[in-house]
């Protein structure tokens, strides 16, 4: 049996990628030679934002969708007439996509098996062993898990509330006539394509992963990068070739998911020992006789 060559868009998808975040690892990291670093954190406080920010997303995606996502497109990507209007990149994009039915289901299903279970337990499982490694007590995995969860999560929150702003027909729906759209196995997704919420997710579980990593100093915090961002590649690929978005969607959940993987350890949980200096002194006086007079001195500092 002969294997397929990968087609060009999936190279280029990937190495794109790996270009865009490979990056962030050395701009990120620390003296790893030190023991790990503490970080901001109060379980009090990021458990009511991860909580919340988790009930949001799920109440969105399980209870509220039928009533949030519209019925009908609002970024169709044809003209009034009915012409196509879908851009070169994405139509370019769309050469990832599946030829047969049975291919795209099976793309569709590894997506989800990665995005959702493979790629969140190998990015734990790394954590803590590259934590273990470098001598980190048990509660910084702790704090790290929920540093990770937690950038997911708010997120993901963003990625639904522009999903349902926003409209957008996905690439399997685009091309079915006016008739069937009604007819696909769940027409409330129907045009919920921008921006890929599984790519989103995946992306900001893998670069929070890192920047915590690089935050906390881990020695071989690179492995943690390794694993991640080819698996959230992946991802973004799969839900391609599953027909379920395009290019354009894919890339930007991959980049603002970065920015939410970099962003919230970074303003929610920076170093403890990162205070800035003080630029002032505290304040002392002292009195001091002046020999041979009636008179006393004060000197101090301010």
């Amino acid at each position: 049996m002969l294997c397929r060559p990968m087609p060009a868009s999936y190279r280029t998808f990937v190495t794109f990628c790996l270009l865009l975040l490979a990056p962030l690892s050395p701009a990120l990291a620390q003296d790893a030679s030190d023991a790990p670093r503490a970080l901001r954190f109060n379980w009090t406080r990021d458990g009511i934002i991860t909580g919340t920010a988790g009930v949001l997303w799920i109440s969105s995606e399980t209870v509220f969708k039928d009533n949030l996502a519209p019925a009908q497109c609002r970024w169709c990507d044809r003209a009034p007439d009915g012409t196509d209007r879908l851009n070169r990149l994405d139509r370019w994009g769309r050469g990832i996509a599946g030829n047969t039915e049975a291919s795209r289901k099976r793309a569709d299903t590894w997506s989800n098996i990665v995005g959702f279970a493979g790629l969140p337990l190998a990015l734990m499982g790394t954590q803590y062993a590259v934590g273990h490694s470098s001598g980190a007590p048990t509660e910084f995995f702790a704090q790290d898990a929920t540093i990770m969860v937690q950038s997911a999560v708010l997120a993901s929150v963003a990625n639904q509330a522009v999903k349902f702003a926003v409209g957008r027909e996905r690439p399997f729906v685009h091309v079915l006539p006016d008739a069937d759209k009604g007819l696909t196995a769940h027409p409330t997704d129907n045009n919920l394509s921008f921006y890929s919420g599984h790519t989103n997710l995946a992306f900001s579980l893998a670069v929070s992963a890192g920047t915590v990593a690089s935050m906390r100093g881990y020695k071989h915090q690179a492995i943690v990068w390794g694993v991640g961002l080819p698996l959230a590649a992946s991802v973004g690929l799969l839900r391609m070739g599953a027909d379920k978005h395009y290019l354009s969607d894919v890339l930007t959940g991959a980049l603002l998911g970065t920015a939410f993987g970099v962003a919230v350890p970074l303003l929610l949980h920076g170093r403890v020992d990162d205070t800035p200096s003080p630029t002032t002194r505290a304040s002392t006086v002292s009195v001091n006789p002046m020999l041979g007079t009636q008179m006393v001195g004060l000197s101090g500092a301010f």
